[in-house]
């Protein structure tokens, strides 16, 4: 078998959505004549622990790890949290920060820290890896961003041994959601960019995971930009499927941050719920994962925190037993200049799920593409309140009834080890 060293900052026993997608490449790779070998820091500060995904890590895959040093136990004394406290990725606050420290944070992480806060591991990362590869050749390099610093180790690792390189992004770089709330100053900005152009340049294949971010990349000059789509794994759903809520319940499973909170959608419920005291009755929100402060003030206010609930983590495989037998999905676009490519990696566990997806986002956007194409449910503007209202009465009347369901999905083109294929593709063109 040809040999593929992959870099990803996530790896198990990492949680949550980032370390999916390598993860899945590593499970499926042998299938299609590439033989795996992982590079991961040793000591990583991840926001949550997920020891059930070790289960999907194949046998006799080598794992090499490097020491890493992160600045997080200086922003935990910068902002008053306790020693050991998660600091979370994004701009997500599950609790009320003092602004002027917050801002002061944020500063330092985007003028201070290029491209990331894990860029102390570029150098020891790179002599390590270098050093391997004189004894132990590999025929291509995948990276896994972000962290950015993951790509800026495999540029660094080419531009000595000439190893060919796929850059995968998960997410964009300057492009992302929060890049303009980093406060950067000029140079930083330049900095940032002339990074992020040197990896869209000398990287032998580009790799994102939605077709508006593709399009996005080629702007930036990117000459070889490529989609592969998160997914689902099959084998993930290999379990009895769990009964049906007996609330109507709206659940939202991973991260909700500031730009997903869709006050519209509150307001609408809101609504609902003083027109028809049954409704108010049988409604249940759930979030599953991080959620924003801002989240559960809006429902206070609006009347309906206490049919709100809140899990702040749960296992993968736990998780999909919850998503199997939620009445409703929420799948919550961010409000932001690059909305139309964001497409959450939860929405093909919920098509795979079965069960009905309220979408709010841009109805031209990638993730209502997804959605009305496997005919997995609704897709409604941000603001579109009386849409939103007569969808989620629709829906409404539809689980009163026992037949609130999905037929005839169409997902095949999402399971991961097809995914997993449609990368190989592209792997075997710079080989």
């Amino acid at each position: 078998m040809k040999k593929l060293l992959i870099i990803s900052y996530y790896w198990p026993p990492s949680g949550g959505a980032g370390v999916q997608r390598c993860l899945k490449y590593v499970k499926y790779l042998r299938n299609f004549g590439w033989e795996p070998v992982v590079f991961t820091p040793q000591n990583a500060h991840y926001p949550v622990l997920d020891e059930s995904l070790k289960k999907d890590v194949p046998e006799k895959v080598e794992v090499i790890k490097g020491k890493i040093w992160e600045p997080y136990d200086l922003y935990r004394r910068l902002l008053g949290m306790k020693k050991g406290e998660k600091v979370q990725t994004g701009f997500l606050d599950e609790k009320k920060k003092p602004s002027k420290l917050k801002a002061l944070s944020v500063w330092i992480r985007g003028n201070l820290f290029i491209p990331d806060a894990r860029q102390y591991w570029i150098n020891p990362s790179v002599k390590k890896l270098v050093q391997y590869l004189r004894h132990h050749p590999v025929d291509a390099i995948l990276s896994s961003g972000p962290p950015h610093t993951t790509h800026i180790i495999a540029r660094n690792v080419k531009r000595q041994l000439n190893i060919p390189w796929l850059a995968d992004f998960r997410d964009p770089w300057t492009n992302i959601d929060f890049y303009d709330k980093l406060q950067l100053s000029k140079w930083a900005d330049r900095k940032h960019k002339s990074m992020e152009q040197s990896v869209l340049k000398e990287a032998d294949q580009v790799l994102t995971v939605s077709w508006h971010w593709a399009e996005d990349f080629k702007k930036l000059g990117c000459p070889n930009i490529s989609v592969v789509t998160n997914g689902f794994d099959p084998a993930d759903f290999e379990f009895d499927r769990p009964a049906l809520s007996d609330k109507f319940t709206l659940s939202h499973i991973g991260s909700l941050n500031k730009d997903r909170n869709p006050p519209k959608l509150w307001e609408a419920l809101a609504t609902l719920a003083k027109e028809h005291p049954s409704f108010k009755e049988d409604l249940l929100i759930q979030f599953i994962g991080k959620t924003d402060y801002s989240v559960f003030d809006l429902l206070e206010q609006l009347g309906l925190k206490g049919n709100a609930k809140k899990i702040a983590y749960m296992p993968h495989n736990e998780v999909l037993q919850l998503t199997s037998s939620t009445q409703l999905l929420l799948l919550l676009i961010n409000r932001t200049p690059n909305a139309l490519g964001v497409v959450p990696g939860k929405i093909f566990e919920y098509l795979a799920a079965k069960r009905p997806i309220l979408c709010i986002g841009p109805t031209a956007g990638d993730s209502a593409r997804i959605v009305r194409e496997a005919k997995g449910g609704a897709v409604i503007e941000f603001d579109d309140l009386a849409t939103m209202k007569a969808q989620i009465w629709d829906y409404y009347q539809q689980y009163k009834a026992g037949s609130l369901v999905l037929k005839d999905t169409k997902i095949e083109q999402y399971s991961r080890k097809y995914l997993t294929g449609k990368m190989v593709e592209r792997l075997n063109t710079i080989v």
